[in-house]
């Protein structure tokens, strides 16, 4: 036969239970009273570590703890967003998720982690344009020049990409499926890569997003023709939208934002919600990210999930129509 628990017995377990759940509230109120851990899911000296290190800077100082950064780089971002999903959802680590890994990679191939489930989409931090460019010495002044050539001559034209399913590969399907237009997609392990092979001569054209062409646009070694945000950038506000190009709707810009584990504590993530609207809009960080090429932000959970939504409605339609694969 089963024992019996007595009434004192079942009394001890639910005073200890409650005292575990008041613990829990209590460490959940008083968060951080320790060490915050960021997750990058790029390499050290990226765009997104660079916003990492400023963006912790400044949660150091709101929370007054340390915040240290932490690389997990690999598969083109998602073995950083399995690393965090598995992390204990206590608020203490948390994730920079970008348009790759955490937008186009779960729609290309099966991924380790479920956004829905495995993630609490905080905030939206940081938008950024891309630039289409060619090189200095490029016959091509204007993307409509660009185009010309490209329909007198299908396929010919080349533009450098960081791999299928990367921000340059899908911008280029797009100008290709609005233009129509054909041309042929080389891709690198890195962005870097594709850009010294521009500078070289090795390939046509690269859309690329703003931080590893600035320098180049500036020094003359690279022209830009065209830029895929919805308005001119006021980075770049002498460069052209496509819509002004004559590409109109083309709009694919690259995003980042905060992601917790499931199962965060309410209390924790409306901390992360309080912290975030303030330092975002911090005179500096919004100065130094602008530096970066992108605009920093901050927004609701419900208007971050809302734009993650129409991302995933509309680059799932640009995938299944241009049969792109991962490789």
């Amino acid at each position: 036969m089963r024992p019996v628990l007595s009434i004192a017995t079942l009394l001890r377990q639910l005073l200890l239970m409650l005292l575990f759940l008041a613990t829990l509230s209590a460490q959940a109120q008083n968060f951080p009273n320790r060490p915050v851990r960021l997750v990058v899911t790029y390499p050290p000296g990226g765009s997104s570590d660079l916003m990492a290190r400023i963006m912790g800077q400044k949660l150091s100082v709101y929370w007054n703890q340390p915040v240290v950064i932490e690389s997990k780089p690999g598969a083109a971002g998602s073995i950083g967003m399995e690393f965090a999903a598995r992390q204990p959802a206590d608020g203490y680590t948390f994730v920079i998720g970008n348009l790759g890994p955490a937008g186009v990679n779960p729609l290309l191939t099966k991924v380790p982690y479920n956004m829905e489930k495995d993630f609490i989409a905080v905030s939206l931090t940081a938008v950024g344009p891309n630039i289409l460019v060619v090189p200095a010495g490029s016959p091509y002044r204007n993307l409509s020049e660009l185009l010309a050539d490209a329909r007198a001559k299908p396929a010919t034209l080349t533009f450098g990409t960081s791999g299928p399913g990367s921000m340059s590969h899908l911008a280029g399907e797009m100008i290709m499926r609005q233009a129509s237009v054909k041309m042929t997609s080389v891709p690198y392990k890195g962005g870097i890569l594709a850009v010294n092979d521009l500078l070289a001569g090795h390939i046509n054209l690269l859309v690329s997003d703003a931080l590893p062409v600035s320098q180049h646009i500036k020094s003359g070694k690279l022209r830009p023709l065209a830029i895929t945000s919805a308005k001119r950038s006021p980075m770049s506000p002498d460069i052209p939208t496509f819509a002004e190009a004559g590409l109109a709707g083309l709009v694919a810009e690259n995003w980042w934002g905060v992601f917790l584990p499931a199962g965060t504590p309410k209390s924790v993530v409306d901390n992360y919600q309080a912290a975030l609207s303030k330092v975002m809009v911090d005179p500096d960080l919004k100065e130094r990210f602008a530096g970066l090429g992108v605009e920093a932000m901050a927004s609701s959970q419900a208007d971050f999930r809302a734009f993650l939504a129409a991302e995933a409605a509309k680059y799932s339609k640009l995938i299944a129509d241009n049969n792109i694969k991962a490789e």
